[in-house]
C-alpha cells in the first residue's frame, strides 16, 4: 500500500473476477488525482494501472455436509469473511473507504459494514433468482421439483442481506431489476455498464483472417456467426446448433464461426461429464469443414468475427443480458435473436434485429436464410442496430452517469433507469 498517494476520495471496488463490470469505473476513477481506488478480488491475473490490486483468498469450500440448500449463502460468508481479513489490513495501512462498490451475490460486501461503518455501500444487482417466471422454469424439458423449488427460493439469501444492507444499489436492465422484490425497488437504480462503440463499430466488407488460429474465411461471402461465455442451453446452444445442421444442408456455401469455451458458464452440467458441445457433435451430421470453433477470442480478434459477420444468432433463456448481444448490434451485425424479456428490452422484431422462437431451429434457420436471402434489404436493420447502441447504450454517455450515481451526484437516471 506504501505505493499509492493518498488522495481525497477513497473507493473499493469488490467483485471475485477482475475487473469484470467495474473496469471502465475501476479505469476513469485511477485516472483522476482526486481519487483512490483499490480493487478486491480473488482474481491474480490483470490490472489497471493507477489501481491497487487487494487479494482476498477464502479459507476454504462449503463442507460436503452443508444442506445443499445453504453451500451458497455458507460460500458466500467464507467469501465475506475473507474480504473482511483484507479489509482490515487495508486499515492498517491507512485505507478506509468512502464508498465500497460490490457485486452482490457471491458474498464480498456482507459484511463492508462491520468492517467500514461509515462507508457508504453500493451494490451490483445482477440476478434475483427465481422458480418461476424466468430462467428456472424456462425449459418445459427440464420441470423443477418440490427440492428444485426451495432451492432456488434459499439460493437468494446472500442477494436479500446485501439488498437489506445496502445504501444504493444498481442493475444493468430494467429486465433484470424487475427480477427483485418489490419493496427493494426504489433502493435499484437502472444503467448498464455501456459499450465502447468507438471499438464496436462495422467495417465495410470486412473480410475474417485469423492467423493465431489459422482461420481463414476472406473467400467466404456467407458467415454465421454465435457468441458466448460457454456452450450452454442457457444460451440456446442446442438450438443454435440444430439450426447450424439445417443451414449447412441449405446453403453448401455458408460457414459457421462459434466463439467461446466448451464450457458451461451458466446451469447444469451434462451428467455423465460430457459437454454440449461433444454432445451435439456426436447427435448432429455436420460439415466441420464449415463449422468453426474458435474458442475463446482476445478482443481484437472478437471484433474481426462480428465484423466479418453475415447474420450472428443471440439466444438466451430469461436471464442476464449477454454483453455479446449489444456489442454484436453496436458492430452491426444483423441480429437474429430469440423472443425472451431480457432481448425485447432492447430488439423490435424487422427494425433493428429479427426475432426468433428459441425453441425452434427451423424458425432459427429460416430466419438466416431470409438475411442471406435478403442482404441488401437488411442493411437498414443493421444500421438501426447500432443506432440503439449508441442512443441507449455508448459507454461514453452511460460511464459518466455511473460514475455520477457512484459519487452520490446528480445525475439525469432515477430509480427506473430513466432519464428524467
Amino acid at each position: 500500500m506504501s505505493n499509492i498517494s493518498k488522495k481525497p476520495k477513497r473507493i473499493l471496488f469488490l467483485h471475485p473476477n477482475f475487473p469484470a463490470q467495474f473496469r471502465h469505473l475501476a479505469t476513469a476513477l485511477a485516472k483522476d488525482d482526486n481519487y483512490q481506488v483499490v480493487f478486491g478480488t480473488n482474481r491474480q491475473e490483470g490490472n489497471i494501472p493507477g489501481v491497487f490490486k487487494a487479494i482476498y483468498e477464502p479459507s476454504r469450500t462449503a463442507a460436503p455436509q452443508t444442506h445443499h440448500y445453504i453451500r451458497n449463502l455458507e460460500n458466500a460468508v467464507i467469501t465475506g469473511q475473507a474480504v473482511y481479513r483484507i479489509c482490515e489490513k487495508l486499515k492498517t495501512e491507512g485505507f478506509i473507504p468512502d464508498i465500497v462498490y460490490a457485486h452482490s451475490g457471491w458474498g464480498p460486501g456482507l459484511f463492508i459494514k462491520e468492517v467500514f461503518p461509515k462507508a457508504e455501500l453500493l451494490c451490483f444487482f445482477e440476478w434475483f433468482y427465481h422458480a418461476k417466471g424466468s430462467d428456472a422454469d424456462f425449459d418445459p424439458s427440464e420441470p423443477l421439483n418440490a427440492d428444485d423449488q426451495c432451492r432456488i427460493r434459499v439460493k437468494n439469501s446472500p442477494i436479500l442481506f446485501d439488498l437489506y444492507n445496502c445504501d444504493r444499489g444498481l442493475s444493468p436492465t430494467n429486465w433484470q431489476r424487475q427480477q427483485f422484490p418489490k419493496e427493494y425497488h426504489q433502493k435499484i437504480t437502472v444503467c448498464h455498464d455501456g459499450i465502447d462503440t468507438k471499438f464496436f463499430q462495422p467495417q465495410g466488407n470486412a473480410k475474417l483472417i485469423l492467423p493465431r488460429i489459422n482461420l481463414d474465411l476472406s473467400h467466404i461471402q456467407e458467415i454465421v456467426t454465435y457468441v458466448g461465455r460457454g456452450m450452454e442451453p442457457y444460451r440456446g446452444f442446442t438450438q443454435f446448433m440444430e439450426a447450424v445442421a439445417l443451414i449447412q444442408q441449405q446453403r453448401p456455401n455458408c460457414h459457421i464461426v462459434v466463439v467461446g469455451e466448451d464450457r458451461v458458464a451458466y446451469g447444469k452440467n451434462l451428467p455423465n461429464g460430457q459437454t454440449y458441445k461433444q454432445l451435439m457433435l456426436e447427435k448432429l451430421d455436420l460439415d466441420l469443414s464449415r463449422l468453426h470453433f474458435t474458442g475463446r477470442l482476445p478482443y481484437d480478434e472478437y471484433l474481426q468475427v462480428l465484423q466479418a459477420s453475415s447474420a450472428h444468432i443471440y439466444l438466451t433463456r430469461p436471464f442476464v443480458l449477454s454483453w455479446s448481444m449489444l456489442e454484436a448490434m453496436s458492430t452491426g451485425c444483423l441480429l437474429i435473436a430469440s423472443d425472451t424479456p431480457p432481448v425485447l428490452e432492447v430488439i423490435k422484431d424487422g427494425k433493428n434485429g429479427l426475432l426468433v422462437d428459441f425453441f425452434s431451429p427451423q424458425r432459427i434457420a429460416d430466419k438466416v436464410n431470409q438475411a442471406l436471402d435478403n442482404s441488401q434489404d437488411m442493411i437498414s436493420i443493421r444500421k438501426a442496430a447500432r443506432k440503439t447502441i449508441i442512443s441507449n447504450y455508448d459507454l461514453d454517455i452511460l460511464l459518466p452517469k455511473h460514475l455520477d450515481w457512484m459519487l452520490g451526484k446528480k445525475t439525469s437516471l432515477n430509480s427506473h433507469g430513466f432519464s428524467k
